[in-house]
Order: C-alpha cells, then sequence, then structure tokens
C-alpha cells in the first residue's frame, strides 16, 4: 500500500482478527511500582490496521507502526509479522 508510516514503532502479539482489515495488538510491558520498588506486568491493546498483502491470524507476533489516524480508534498499521504462533523459532 501507500499508506505513510511516522512516529513510534511497536511489537506485540495478535489478540483478535475478527474485524475486517482490522486486528488487536496486546503488549505486555514492565510498569514500575514505586511503593515496594519492583515491577509488575501490565497490558496495553492497540487496534491496527491490516493491509491485504500480510496475512495473520491470532497469536502471532507483529510489528505495527503510527500512521494518520484511520479511524476513531485506529492510528497504527501492521508492517511485518515477527513470528507465526508468537512462538521463538
Amino acid at each position: 500500500g501507500t499508506l505513510s508510516v511516522r512516529g513510534k514503532l511497536l511489537t506485540g502479539i495478535v489478540s483478535s482478527a475478527k474485524a475486517p482489515k482490522m486486528v488487536v495488538v496486546s503488549r505486555e510491558y514492565p510498569r514500575p511500582t514505586p511503593k515496594f520498588k519492583r515491577f509488575q506486568r501490565s497490558r496495553s491493546k492497540v487496534h491496527a490496521y491490516l493491509p491485504p498483502c500480510v496475512d495473520v491470524k491470532e497469536g502471532d507476533e507483529v510489528r505495527i507502526a503510527e500512521c494518520r489516524p484511520l479511524s476513531k480508534t485506529v492510528s497504527f498499521v501492521v508492517i511485518e509479522v515477527n513470528n507465526k504462533d508468537g512462538s521463538g523459532n
């Protein structure tokens, strides 16, 4: 496609691919808890546009890039699939 990207590059696991041309990517990251001087795992969901040239399904690890707002919740686009099914192979 000809969708220009700018800004953040993120990686995550596809948690939902039910909507046409759109996926939900779950990201897990450590968030500091100052009181206990430890980190806790937090999750965030990012909605991303799925171009027709990229084929993904739930569980795949993907790389997404920020683009112009495409809808109310979609401001990212899938640019590549890192690992099928999220396995490290």
